[in-house]
């Protein structure tokens, strides 16, 4: 049955959801008690947008235009969503990388209005009856975040919420999940940054972070917690430490519906630049030699989930694991390294110690990959070893935000004589090199969790094997066309990203169905269930 809204007068205009201000039309202004309430110009949404974003780009800088876009989606919703999807390639710098990086900094200094939902260790033992508080009930999306590794940023506790309010109102801009059955939450169990606890306008818990048992069991309570009170929700863990980050994934991803977008979807955006980049060099997938700069959870989710497309490429897994070096500041990692993390040990090699420079001469790969939070790390003289030993070497540097990237595009291109085939996790400008016009690609997780979120959903799945997102890297790399592809675009264009989104959503509801993991019967069009409800924030 449908529900029919009875809400009038100020209760319109005060809800976001509802609220259409200037471009409520005269028959509607009547029917709904808004007469008198607004100037007497009916407007247009296109005309709406012609005005927000003149006051938008008269902001002063970026950090101000994130408190009006922020302003803007709390009063019209529809209005904002239609702003992003209409002018994406400007707007997602500002909502989301590199601008969110900034406003997680100073989350508490420019707190507006509450949004999401905050657990902390005071809610133990009662987290099912405070989630009750949450006015809707069909939530599908869940971004959590415990805030202590924020972007490249680190422990930033409570202001990391900027992260999991950024991250949904892409899954609705970009894959049309409805905003209400998006929610942010932030697991507040304290903040090791000292600056922080000594902020007075600090929001968070002011304690140590939960550490061990007790932060496991807090965690495991809220798994329990949302999963009933919203059965049909995904959970997508953002921006944990490392050990965090690959113990809950190791723990959840086969008992719920969930996945680790830092592990998961950075390896399965970067997978598919890495089956662009085959295809652009016509080489063999199973020829490609990969090195890493960094071992934390992103690397090793890459690699991870890189073997087993080399496997199915048709090597054996001691095979894909040889096309693969991973070095941290130590140097490579090796076997005889003392109290060796379990999730390296498989990609440790046999091998004498060496520095990065040494092992990219050592391993000679095409592609090197880059997620260590450093600047500057890929100097010049390892992207002139990669342009030594390649035609057209690839340039992953994935750390975000901008300034945290391992080098920059001007960089890339420079050192490389403008031959290599370069992609970041944040924007960059285009580059000229000898008069040619270099666009750098971005190997953004936007590509991907919003479709596999959608694509989950759909197909009702009960978790998410590899294989799933092996098929939403071969959607991405798909959405290529051969125009752009032959100028080295490892990526589609932003302007495409619904169409692009859908695609991964098709190819993850297939995959889940193809591994028998979904719930229910399989629907008779997988397409149409894939794009049943999908947001239109237009009038």
């Amino acid at each position: 049955m449908t529900t029919v809204d009875t809400r009038r007068g100020m209760a319109v205009l005060n809800n976001a959801a509802l609220n259409k201000s200037t471009a409520f039309s005269v028959d509607e202004r009547e029917r709904l008690n808004l007469r008198g309430l607004l100037p007497a110009a009916a407007c247009s949404q296109a005309t709406q947008l012609e005005r927000v974003l003149a006051n938008l780009r008269r902001k002063a800088n970026d950090i101000e235009r994130y408190i009006f876009l922020c302003a803007l989606q709390a009063r019209n919703e529809r209005l904002f969503y239609c702003l992003v999807l209409e002018h994406i390639d400007e707007i997602m710098p500002l909502v989301y990388t590199p601008t969110v990086g900034q406003a997680c900094k100073e989350f508490a200094h420019i707190f507006r209005q509450p949004q999401g939902f905050y657990l902390t260790p005071a809610d133990r033992g009662e987290m099912r009856h405070v989630l009750d508080n949450w006015p809707d009930d069909d939530v599908r999306v869940i971004v959590v975040t415990d805030g202590e590794r924020i972007l490249g940023l680190g422990d930033l506790g409570a202001n990391g919420m900027g992260i999991p309010i950024g991250k949904l109102s892409l899954y609705t801009a970009c894959a049309g999940i409805p905003p209400h059955q998006c929610l942010p939450v932030m697991l507040d169990v304290g903040t090791n940054n000292v600056e922080l606890r000594e902020d007075p306008l600090y929001l968070g818990v002011t304690a140590d972070r939960l550490r061990g048992e007790e932060y496991d069991a807090f965690v495991a309570e809220f798994v329990d917690a949302v999963t009933d009170r919203f059965p049909n929700v995904l959970i997508q863990f953002e921006d944990f430490v490392t050990e965090n980050a690959i113990g809950l994934l190791s723990r959840y991803r086969q008992q719920t519906l969930c996945f680790n977008d830092d592990i998961q979807g950075t390896a399965t955006v970067v997978l598919a630049g890495i089956y662009n980049y085959a295809k652009f060099t016509d080489t063999d997938l199973n020829a490609l030699r990969f090195v890493f700069l960094g071992a934390g959870s992103a690397n090793t989710g890459i690699a991870s989930l890189l073997v087993t497309a080399l496997k199915c490429a048709g090597l054996s897994e001691s095979e894909a694991l040889g096309c693969i070096w991973l070095v941290d500041l130590d140097g490579l990692v090796t076997a005889d390294r003392a109290d060796l993390p379990q999730h390296l040990k498989d990609f440790a090699k046999d091998a004498d110690s060496m520095d990065f420079v040494q092992t990219l001469r050592h391993a000679k790969p095409q592609v090197l990959i880059g997620a260590t939070g450093a600047p500057g790390s890929f100097t010049q003289e390892a992207i002139e070893t990669m342009a030594a030993l390649n035609e057209r070497p690839a340039i992953f540097a994935l750390s975000n935000p901008t300034d945290s990237a391992e080098c920059t595009a001007e960089q890339a291109y420079h050192w490389s004589e403008g031959r290599a085939i370069f992609a970041s996790g944040s924007p960059f400008e285009p580059v000229e090199v000898d008069g040619q016009c270099l666009t750098p690609g971005q190997a953004n997780n936007v590509y991907v969790f919003p479709g596999i979120g959608r694509g989950a959903i759909a197909a009702k799945a009960r978790y998410l094997p590899d294989e799933v997102f092996l098929a939403a890297a071969r959607a991405l790399a798909g959405c290529v066309d051969a125009d752009n592809l032959t100028k080295g675009n490892l990526y589609p264009p932003l302007t495409d990203i619904r169409n692009v989104s859908l695609a991964v959503a098709d190819a993850v509801a297939e995959s889940v169905f193809d591994s028998e993991l979904g719930s229910g019967a399989r629907p008779a069009s997988l397409a149409e269930a894939v794009r049943e409800n999908v947001y239109d924030p237009r009038y």
